[in-house]
């Protein structure tokens, strides 16, 4: 029986890392060992960032809910509070979007909030 050699497998998976670090800066693009630990660091890095983006959006739309409760006589937390007590299901996201776009319909929302303390 021939003997199977992994020519080819291998050549496909450098291949595929090198792609990977394509535009990584010396010889960490071009050299098959250095670019395989800055391909496993930098999917470390993204792993990582995916879940910091999360946290840093829902951060921001905690700040921009916050200063325009302040502008409505109300706190972050009461405003919260308020919400969930009247029954108005809007998640953090569509109501930090109300904040910035509609004021008018962000103060009803405040109104109601209070009205349901």
């Amino acid at each position: 029986m021939a003997r199977i050699k992994g020519a080819t497998m291998t050549r496909k998976r450098r291949k595929s890392v090198l792609k990977a670090a394509k535009g990584y800066w010396g010889a960490k693009s071009k050299h098959f060992k250095m670019a395989k630990q800055a391909v496993l660091k930098s999917g470390n890095y993204a792993f990582v960032g995916r879940k910091q983006k999360k946290r840093d959006f829902r951060s921001l739309w905690i700040t921009r809910i916050s200063a325009q409760a302040k502008v409505n006589g109300m706190n972050y937390s009461t405003l919260m509070h308020g919400i969930k007590v009247a029954g108005i299901d809007l998640n953090r996201k569509m109501l930090a979007e109300l904040a910035v776009s509609d004021k008018e319909a962000f103060a009803k929302i405040c109104e109601m909030a209070k009205a349901a303390l």
